[in-house]
């Protein structure tokens, strides 16, 4: 017995970490509150695909919606920088998204898969397929950390990374679907 604990208190400590979720499950995702706000956005637009520069990254962003099923996005570069700003000048947005998954720059190209269109979360729901991150070819697949294989610790870190980052780019692609003065 551990000096200091009856087998009581002991016995509750277990049962609290077992039933305990990790930190990334416990918490509402940055991306969930976004995401929810760009397809009730597109939504009202009637529009199924959006992009915009990404002024930090020096690329562009660009996302297609499935109503009320999913939303694929993708940001990279190109290796130069007017196939992006002309295709947002003429609003042709799923094309960008077409020309980042196909010719962004190498090492420049993430894309995520947000199944049910409402944010990263780090688990799924029952019977719902979980969301995706692919960066630097690399993929993570949001099950779990025992289906990743990785300890809670770097299962949290990569989800907490990937959805802060898809929280940012959600982000810039909703400031360019609001309306202008708003």
């Amino acid at each position: 017995m551990f000096k200091g604990f009856s087998s009581g208190t002991l016995g509750l400590a277990f049962a609290a970490a077992v039933a305990c979720p990790t930190f990334a499950e416990a918490q509402e995702s940055k991306s969930g509150p976004l995401a929810r706000q760009l397809t009730q956005l597109l939504d009202a637009s009637k529009l199924e695909s959006i992009a915009a520069a990404d002024p930090a990254g020096g690329g562009f962003v660009a996302a297609i919606y499935v109503p009320g099923a999913q939303l694929l996005v993708v940001a990279g570069k190109f290796p130069t920088p007017d196939i992006g700003t002309y295709r947002i000048e003429k609003k042709e947005y799923r094309e960008l998204y077409m020309d980042l998954m196909g010719g962004a720059v190498a090492g420049s190209r993430l894309v995520a898969s947000d199944v049910s269109a409402d944010g990263f979360a780090a688990r799924p729901k029952r019977d719902v397929p979980p969301d995706s991150w692919e960066r630097d070819s690399k993929t993570y697949v949001f099950e779990g950390s025992r289906k990743a294989k990785l300890s809670d610790e770097l299962y949290d870190k990569a989800y907490n990374e990937a959805d802060a980052e898809y929280a940012r780019i959600l982000s810039l692609l909703l400031n360019h679907a609001k309306p202008k003065g708003s």
